[in-house]
Formats: C-alpha cells, sequence, structure tokens
C-alpha cells in the first residue's frame, strides 16, 4: 500500500467532522463507542495474529482517547488537564517512533513485557507530576523553542510539536527502508494522533482522527498478514498458495511457464547462500516485468511460474525470450573479501556464471498452453514442467514446449 489510501482517509476524516455534529441521538450514541469498537477490533485481530507492535500502539489510542473523555474535554485551562496533555505529545510519537525500529517480537513474552513497562513508566511519570503539583515541570515543558510562525494558534507545545515531526519522519523513514504497511501505518497513525491534538478544542475532532489512526492499522494488519499468506517474504512475488487461487480463475484460453535458474545448487556451493538469495531476488524482479499481461510467482526454491491469461503460446514465448536474454546479460559484482573459497567438488558449468569478479546465472523456461488434451492447469503445469526438463536436459539457457 501507497501514501495514497491513508491520504484519503486522513482528509475524509477532516470532511467528516462537521457532519458528525449533525447526527441524530441514536446515530450519536453509535459514534460514542465506534472508537471503542475500532480499537477494541484492533486488539483482537492483533493478539490474534501476534502483531505486538500493533496491540501496543492500540492500547496507546485507547489510554489517549480515555486521557480525552476523562480531562481533556473541558479544554486545557486547569494544571491536570495541560499536563495530560503535553504527556501525549511527547509520549505519542516517541512510543510509534520506538516501535517502528524495534523487531516484532509478539507482546506475550519478555520483549513484549518490557515494551509495555516503558509505556507504563511514561504513565507513572505523568501521574507523579500530577499527584505532586509539579508545575514547573509542565511549564518547562510548554515553554517556547522557536519563533511560533505557522504554529501561533496550536495548542501543542513546541516540544510536542518537534516530537510530532521527528517520530512522523522516522516512521516514515523505516516504512521506506523496509516497504512494511506496518511502519506506514504507524507513520499515518502518529499524523492522525498530531492532527486531532491540534484540533482538540473542536467538537469531535479528536475522536474523529482516533478513530481513523485505529482503522489505519486495522487496515494496515490485514494487508500485513494477508502478505504472509500470499506473498513470498524473499522475492515479494506472489506465493504457490497465490498461484492456485490465480488458476481458478483462468477462462477457456491460457498458457503458462516453469521458470527454472539453471545449476543454482552449484551456485550456492561456490558462493555460498547469502548470494544465492540475491540471485533469486534479481531473477525475481526480471520476471515481474516480463509483460504481455503475465502474472508471475515464486513456485518453489528456484522455480517460478509465469501465467498469460488471455494468451496462446505463440503470444507469450517473444516475452519469454526476452526475459531469458535479460537475466543471462545481468552481471552481479562480487566484493572479493566476501567471496567464499571454492570447493574443490565444485564444478563449474558452462552457462552458470562466468567469472570471479562477476557472476551471471541463466534461466530454463517450459512453455504450455491449455489445448483440448491439456483441460486444467495442473494439466498445463505438468506438461510445461516436461518442457522445462527438455530445456535442461538439451543444454539450458533456453525455451522449450
Amino acid at each position: 500500500m501507497g501514501l495514497l489510501v491513508p491520504a484519503v482517509m486522513l482528509v475524509t476524516s477532516w470532511l467528516l467532522v462537521p457532519l458528525v455534529a449533525e447526527l441524530s441521538a441514536s446515530l450519536a450514541g453509535i459514534w460514542t463507542y465506534s472508537v471503542y469498537f475500532v480499537l477494541g477490533l484492533g486488539l483482537v485481530l492483533g493478539i490474534a495474529f501476534r502483531r505486538g507492535r500493533v496491540v501496543l500502539a492500540l492500547l496507546m489510542l485507547g489510554a489517549a482517547y480515555a486521557c480525552h473523555a476523562l480531562w481533556l474535554q473541558e479544554g486545557l485551562a486547569d494544571f491536570r488537564a495541560r499536563t495530560v496533555f503535553v504527556a501525549l505529545s511527547v509520549f505519542l510519537p516517541l512510543n510509534l517512533a520506538l516501535l517502528s525500529l524495534v523487531a516484532e517480537r509478539g507482546l506475550f513474552n519478555f520483549y513484549g513485557l518490557r515494551r509495555l513497562a516503558v509505556i507504563a513508566l511514561e504513565v507513572l511519570v505523568t501521574l507523579w507530576i500530577v499527584l505532586t503539583n509539579r508545575t514547573e515541570a509542565t511549564d518547562w515543558a510548554y515553554a517556547p523553542l522557536y519563533d511560533t510562525g505557522w504554529f501561533a494558534d496550536s495548542p501543542i507545545p513546541h516540544l510536542g510539536l518537534t516530537m510530532f515531526a521527528l517520530g512522523f519522519v522516522v516512521c516514515l523513514t523505516v516504512w521506506y527502508v523496509r516497504r512494511s504497511p506496518l511502519d506506514l501505518g504507524l507513520a499515518v497513525t502518529g499524523l492522525a494522533c498530531g492532527i486531532g491534538m491540534n484540533g482538540i478544542a473542536t467538537p469531535n475532532f479528536f475522536q474523529m482522527f482516533i478513530l481513523t489512526a485505529g482503522l489505519m492499522l486495522v487496515v494496515v494488519m490485514l494487508q500485513a498478514t494477508y502478505g504472509m499468506a500470499f506473498r513470498d517474504e524473499l522475492t515479494g512475488l506472489p506465493s504457490r498458495r497465490a498461484l492456485n487461487e490465480s488458476m481458478m480463475r483462468l477462462g477457456g484460453c491460457y498458457t503458462i511457464a516453469m521458470v527454472d535458474v539453471d545449476h543454482f545448487k552449484n551456485f550456492n556451493d561456490v558462493y555460498g547462500h547469502d548470494l544465492g538469495d540475491q540471485v533469486l531476488k534479481v531473477v525475481a524482479k526480471k520476471i515481474a516485468k516480463t509483460g504481455g499481461g503475465s502474472k508471475p510467482f515464486r513456485y518453489g526454491g528456484e522455480e517460478f511460474t509465469v501465467l498469460f491469461p488471455g494468451k496462446d503460446i505463440g503470444g507469450a514465448i517473444p516475452y519469454l525470450e526476452s526475459l531469458r536474454r535479460s537475466v543471462a546479460d545481468y552481471r552481479m559484482a562480487l566484493r572479493a573479501s566476501d567471496r567464499p573459497k571454492r570447493p574443490k567438488s565444485a564444478e563449474r558449468r558452462r552457462g552458470a556464471f562466468r567469472s570471479a569478479k562477476a557472476v551471471s546465472v541463466t534461466i530454463s523456461i517450459g512453455v504450455a498452453e491449455r489445448t483440448d488434451g491439456l483441460a486444467t492447469p495442473g494439466a498445463v503445469i505438468a506438461a510445461a514442467d516436461k518442457a522445462l526438463y527438455r530445456a535442461k536436459k538439451l543444454g539450458r539457457n533456453q525455451i522449450r514446449k
């Protein structure tokens, strides 16, 4: 998921705020409990899917919503409300940034308890400031850090605005590096909380954006779970499970190609599994760009499948030939310090890899189309697999049908 969906959700939330005030009494009651429903649903799914980071983020949203209901609805005039508000503006983005940086380790274990303890410590610090009437701490947190400028009318203190900005940048950077929907969800959650707190004086504004943040976390959690089930973690291509579902939707005309990396076991023996994984990623990227309306999948190991819905074998082969040449022409540089010693038992085979400084691989392809004699996707795959075997037997780096 890119940035379009979160942007649409945030804009929609902004536009819906004035409409909430016009709800009837019965619908207003549903609106009041909608935040609890979404956060509760997210917690149930997060626990079921073992998404500790999402569960902690949802717990923080719930705590923020409870703080609003208890202390912030009447404004920020008294010391307690100001203290709670500034604590939320500092700790919420800080915790979201930390959650984006740490690995997913579940919740009901040492790591989960340690992360819960950090949040509990922040709550205790806030309570200590309130109960001991440490007004100087709250005043310090509200002290301006820079010229007000655009933020002159914001109720969020400069310290909180800085934390929201830094937290958003950290989460977005982690998402850019990992491309994980959960990290994007954490970034959008922080942004939604910041927008909601900025409009704390507007009725229903904070609630709307807490609801949006909770919905965002539920959406990205479902997307990540779907990705785990239907996408190959190493290559990013749809997995064999996705292939099986796609084959059930094929019509009466289609072509299936089976693609295999030549001499891949020997490649791993010589250069190691790390470089072997890199080769699979490169080949997967090439396959993903096959074109011609093709749909690529990782079948297993070093083998891939390419579907051509609505295309006969004559229409598919030019795209497959372009793929074969693209892989054969690609050269991957080796770092001499990382290159393992070559086993004495390993034999260099023609076409598998070509030099000590750079390596390249080739692929063999077997292709078959749906006919009266091959009436099911399973039969077409079996025929393509036999054609792949012939391509390997006849010298590899070629296409056979």
